[in-house]
């Protein structure tokens, strides 16, 4: 079996045109944030929006990872018997591969789902539904398909635009709520003060198309996201396959087949952003890639 290198291939740089286009909007955002800074401490705004968008290098560490960046993605530490097939998977893709166990975290998030990704510089989330269900060489297909993202360079991008999406939400989410107060308030003092309620108005008005304007930013950079997120799981089942795990990868597969074609309706559970193409796509291409390697 073949060693995986980093190295980038296509689809690491396509994953970059949600950043790009959620930037404009997180600068608006972080400008909102900057604004008691530059009161109360003068700092310049290029300053503060660079310090913010560097701190998010400490979500590639694995400590952070494992503490920090798994809770944002509503994953969790796996159980006993969980950790117990994950290591046993693991093992054998990392020695494939020849890499320390311990250069990746594993996680696990709820779900009743056949659905696994990859994030940050070293994370590797596989749902529970998949560590109970599949079999011990289908994980192995899984676990080596999530390192071909770490491998290609997909989660670089991937993971810039989670943490950029963490100051969006959390103004989207205030202005929902001051609005609904302001509301409240208004409607209560509107009876006493006329003047009120044309004042509340117009900061509902603020508020609401502020919200509005930074969920409009997210839900552009999904659909970029979801359209570019196809090619790279494509790569990743190639390289999964160079690295000798295409047969696992294909079984495992299958099992997801099988689930969409009874479950049409079902969609994966989690924050990977990266859509998956279907199936059965998957399972050609990977089919194809056998017939001509003789595997």
């Amino acid at each position: 079996m073949n060693t995986a290198h980093r190295r980038a291939d296509l689809s690491a740089v396509t994953a970059f045109a949600p950043v790009v286009a959620l930037l404009p909007v997180w600068l608006v955002a972080i400008a909102i944030y900057w604004i008691p800074f530059r009161i109360y401490g003068n700092v310049p705004y290029l300053l503060f929006a660079l310090c913010c968008m560097l701190f998010g290098v400490v979500l590639f560490s694995r400590p952070v990872q494992r503490l920090v960046f798994a809770r944002l993605l509503d994953a969790r530490a796996p159980a006993t018997t969980e950790r117990e097939l994950l290591d046993a998977a693991w093992k054998v893709v990392a020695q494939a591969n020849h890499l320390p166990t311990s250069r990746f975290v594993l996680a696990v998030v709820d779900s009743d789902d056949v659905n696994a990704f990859a994030c940050g510089g070293h994370l590797l989330v596989v749902s529970s539904f998949s560590i109970e269900h599949l079999t011990h060489d289908e994980l192995c297909g899984v676990l080596a398909h999530e390192l071909s993202h770490h491998m290609g360079g997909h989660t670089i991008a991937l993971t810039i635009s989670q943490w950029m999406s963490l100051p969006i939400m959390l103004l989207a989410q205030a202005g929902l709520a001051l609005r609904t107060f302001n509301n409240t308030a208004t409607g209560m003092l509107a009876e006493r003060y006329p003047s009120v309620r044309i004042f509340g108005k117009i900061i509902s008005v603020v508020l609401i198309s502020l919200s509005r304007v930074l969920l409009t930013g997210l839900i552009v950079s999904q659909v970029l996201s979801n359209a570019v997120g196809k090619s790279a799981e494509y790569h990743a089942d190639e390289r999964a396959f160079k690295m000798g795990f295409g047969r696992e990868l294909l079984h495992a597969l299958r099992r997801v087949e099988s689930r969409e074609l009874s479950q049409p309706q079902s969609t994966p559970t989690g924050l990977a952003t990266m859509s998956h193409p279907p199936a059965r796509t998957r399972i050609a291409r990977l089919e194809a890639m056998s017939t001509r390697g003789g595997r």
